[in-house]
């Protein structure tokens, strides 16, 4: 990295108000490139603190007046790094940045000392990838790594994710009590359906007076309101969930049968799906390409509602995992159902004129002038207010 004094000035040079975008985005590198040397810094002097004070984490919480829990992640990245010290020297450097660091961190916890050990002796060939990935991609290919890893111990993934499932739970600064969780695939699925029919069930109509105004934050506040009825024993009783079969009849046959895709929350083995059998229900979606060949319910409403229907919304689970804007990442679930041609402007209730969209980018197409088409095979073409354009091929899953 180049000197810090020189990152500074230039970063304080900038006028953001006035300068071009080129400038702009190379200041914001600037800056990346600042706190990965910040981060470092603040990793080394808080080692440093570890080796003498018999409480650090008090002692870093009341130097950067934060809290134990902030104080602790910290200190585990500096002991991270000192795993792996070619992470240390990639973040000084501005090469990489502290959540590339994180990841790989998480990635040894989930380890076996054996195993730790290998990875952590192969962190050189690590931080120069990170070094050319975004954290998301980084931290999925470190995924892939522990799972190789921990199969060659002779334990099957599902199998590890049963061993990985648990919860934990806490009390926060604010008095506010606070879970996370992490579940094997079927215990997720059963969870999830649990909680979107509990939801669906209370909040049909008008959400509760404490929901916040903001749309992702208001979800979020009425399934935690679901997650307590279900506790309490008023929320939804039985039920399933509603597994959309995806069937490509473009992609070569697997063992025999058409090639299958089950387009569910989380990822659950073929083999695995017998224990939700009885409990779910199956809907088949046969696609070509961006074409639906066969999908149950009513798919065109065209003007006699605003709303997509529940064959409809199948079917766009059966496409997309995620908003349909390239490169977003928020979930099918957490999206909402856009009119490519507006329904004010006379657009239909018609499967071919739907796409899940995010509430980020939905704001964006209605109020800051996005323009979308959607081809007849689902391909699509944004088009952005600086004249930048956008394009999708048909939306692919990828077949079980």
């Amino acid at each position: 990295m180049g000197s810090v004094c020189e990152l500074v000035e230039r970063v304080a040079s900038v006028d953001a108000a006035v300068a071009p975008l080129g400038a702009l985005t190379a200041a914001a590198a600037d800056v990346a490139r600042l706190r990965s040397w910040t981060d470092a810094r603040d990793a080394e002097l808080a080692g440093a603190i570890a080796r003498s004070a018999s409480f650090p984490e008090r002692a870093l919480a009341t130097a950067q007046h934060t809290s134990l829990t902030a104080a602790a992640r910290l200190l585990e990245r500096t002991r991270v790094l000192a795993a792996a010290p070619a992470f240390a020297a990639a973040l000084a450097a501005g090469a990489v940045r502290a959540d590339h660091v994180d990841a790989f961190g998480r990635a040894l916890r989930r380890l076996e000392p054996a195993q730790r050990a290998e990875l952590a002796g192969d962190a050189a060939r690590w931080a120069d990838a990170a070094s050319h990935l975004e954290v998301d991609r980084f931290a999925r290919r470190l995924r892939c790594e522990v799972d190789r890893l921990l199969a060659e111990s002779g334990l099957d993934r599902f199998d590890r994710q049963r061993r990985a499932t648990s919860l934990r739970t806490w009390v926060d600064g604010e008095g506010m009590f606070r879970l996370a969780g992490a579940f094997d695939p079927v215990a997720g699925a059963k969870l999830a359906a649990r909680l979107q029919a509990t939801l669906e069930r209370l909040f049909r109509g008008d959400a509760p007076d404490s929901a916040p105004s903001d749309p992702v934050e208001r979800q979020d506040h009425l399934r935690a309101l679901a997650l307590v009825a279900l506790v309490e024993g008023s929320g939804a009783g039985g039920g399933g969930t509603d597994i959309v079969a995806v069937i490509d009849a473009d992609a070569p046959p697997v063992a025999g049968g058409p090639a299958v895709e089950y387009a569910i929350p989380v990822e659950i083995p073929a083999e695995i799906l017998a224990e939700l059998a009885g409990w779910s229900r199956i809907w088949p979606v046969v696609v070509r390409g961006g074409v639906v060949l066969h999908a149950s319910g009513q798919l065109q409403l065209g003007r006699t509602t605003r709303v997509a229907n529940r064959p409809q919304r199948r079917a766009l689970r059966g496409w997309y995992g995620t908003c349909a804007v390239p490169g977003c990442t928020v979930h099918y679930d957490r999206c909402r159902i856009h009119h490519v041609v507006w329904w004010r402007r006379g657009g239909r209730t018609d499967l071919d004129n739907l796409l899940p969209v995010c509430h980020h980018h939905h704001r964006a197409i209605h109020d800051d002038g996005w323009e979308l088409t959607l081809g007849a095979d689902r391909s699509l073409t944004i088009r952005l207010p600086d004249g930048e354009v956008l394009k999708t091929g048909p939306p692919r899953r990828r077949a079980a």
